[in-house]
């Protein structure tokens, strides 16, 4: 069933469809609230919590926007809010998406040694930025957010959204470098 078709079967109230749609995005979504929170368990909560709010808001999208756009904003409103009820400071927290697929099947104990490190430098990188660059990373480059739907997520023109991702770009280059990858 293609995303169109699924998104107004949810709004039937279709089980079957809504299963569907938690199953296309659940990687995603959890990652996404990996971002907001420091442990897995309360990324979980967290999912969950943007499910259910989700689901409750369903009928309110209109498809005028991408129903990922959608979701993403619907999310971020979400993992903030969260935040501010655990008076939390920091609205990001350096975490990449520890779910992420390898491409090769069986990767081999350096591989592994060399993704891990890799992993762990992007993770010190992103923690000295700012909370504005690294929201523009993870939008951007982790969930592979499109210009326009960052745009329209963050409430902003495309074309600041297109500076702002680049501007992080720098700013991660510049971290990374400070920590000696790359050169």
């Amino acid at each position: 069933m293609q995303e169109p078709q699924l998104i107004e079967a949810c709004q039937r109230n279709d089980a079957l469809a809504w299963e569907q749609l938690v199953r296309n995005y659940q990687n995603r979504v959890f990652g996404f609230a990996m971002t907001f929170v420091h442990h897995r368990d309360d990324a979980h909560d967290l999912a969950q919590e943007i499910f259910v709010r989700v689901y409750k808001h369903l009928n309110s999208y209109d498809g005028s926007s991408s129903f990922q756009a959608w979701l993403f904003a619907l999310a971020r409103n979400c993992c903030i809010d969260r935040i501010r009820r655990n008076k939390v400071r920091s609205r990001f927290m350096a975490h990449v998406d520890e779910e992420a697929e390898f491409t090769c099947p069986q990767p081999t104990p350096q591989d592994l040694t060399e993704t891990n490190n890799h992993r762990s430098m992007l993770q010190r990188a992103l923690a000295t930025l700012s909370e504005q660059s690294r929201e523009m990373i993870v939008l951007k480059e982790i969930q592979g957010l499109k210009f326009r739907e960052i745009a329209d997520m963050l409430g902003i023109p495309e074309g600041t959204a297109k500076s702002r991702s680049g501007r992080a770009r720098l700013d991660l280059a510049q971290a990374l470098t400070r920590l000696g990858y790359g050169g």
